[in-house]
């Protein structure tokens, strides 16, 4: 089993679960309580959920198979039954990976109730799928400390990955909200528009816990005496990218916060919004692009040395 298999899927899990839990958990923290109630707004934001924890659940599953024929050097479908019991049940990789079934099993369970107590089973699955994304985070270089240290380095992983998702999933609500129809409510503008507005907090403590959480993480993976040798090797290089692409999205932050949201404040008062709407959308698309590699880059990080021998 080649390691492009695992990145894949480690990407796929990065991305389904972020999504997951920043979905659900954006209108608690961008919408109004009436909002929260509003039948067509849960409908949109919360369609995708159901799908997105049964997808996370056959990821899981198969990465768990393909993490057990690339130790034993095998196919995937010549894996053999007794070292995948003995790796999920022996190991601390098969605790997580437990853990994390249990927690999108609770997901999906929660997700087939949206329709019927939409805020108690958003904040399920908002909680339970932070837990699925932690498992996932661990099984990388924070999975590997040990002692006071590896708690701290667990503890920043979470809270990046986890800052990261309320991001990466207020993005995709966001697209939700304003994507392409022959035309949208003026009800659904304004919304939208407070919603943008109303994340403005949300975003910058997200930006400042991953901006701290990464030093904490830069630290303990690689260690300020460490910089050098590691911008030799494929790991610091890779690292530099996804610094680029994490400034290009606080750059697109920026510029929707203090000028693409007045302007379609603006415009949707003036009574046409079009222009600014493909506008927001455009940089939108852009900035869940640029989160979308920097997910890629993240998977692929977690299976390279950051120092060279």
């Amino acid at each position: 089993m080649t390691d492009s298999v695992l990145i894949g899927i480690r990407f796929a899990l990065y991305a389904d679960l972020m999504l997951l839990v920043g979905l659900a958990a954006f209108p608690f923290h961008a919408l109004r309580r009436e909002e929260r109630r509003d039948p067509q707004v849960v409908e949109a934001l919360f369609a995708p959920q159901f799908w997105l924890a049964s997808l996370g659940l056959i990821a899981s599953l198969i990465g768990m198979v393909a993490l057990t024929a690339s130790m034993q050097g095998v196919a995937f479908f010549a894996v053999d039954p007794a070292m995948l019991v003995m790796l999920v049940g022996e190991t601390e990789v098969g605790a997580a990976w437990i853990v994390r079934v249990v927690a999108l099993g609770t997901a999906l369970a929660a997700a087939s109730q949206l329709g019927r107590r939409p805020a108690a089973a958003a904040a399920t699955i908002a909680m339970a799928g932070s837990v699925a994304l932690t498992t996932v985070v661990w099984a990388g270089h924070a999975g590997a400390g040990e002692g006071l240290t590896g708690a701290i380095h667990r503890l920043a992983d979470a809270l990046h990955m986890i800052a990261a998702a309320l991001w990466f999933g207020a993005i995709g609500a966001f697209l939700i909200l304003l994507r392409p129809r022959d035309s949208i409510a003026e009800e659904r503008l304004a919304l939208t528009a407070r919603s943008l507005d109303r994340f403005a907090r949300t975003g910058t403590v997200c930006v400042l816990v991953i901006a701290a959480t990464g030093l904490v993480n830069a630290q303990v993976i690689v260690g300020a005496n460490n910089i050098g040798r590691a911008l030799a090797s494929p790991y610091g290089q890779l690292l530099v990218i996804k610094l680029l692409f994490f400034a290009l999205m606080l750059a697109l932050a920026a510029a929707n916060r203090w000028r693409l949201t007045p302007a379609l404040s603006s415009a949707r008062v003036e009574g046409d919004p079009a222009a600014a709407l493909r506008t927001m959308r455009r940089s939108l698309a852009i900035e869940i692009l640029a989160a979308t590699a920097i997910l890629a880059l993240v998977a692929w990080l977690g299976m390279l040395e950051p120092l060279p021998a």
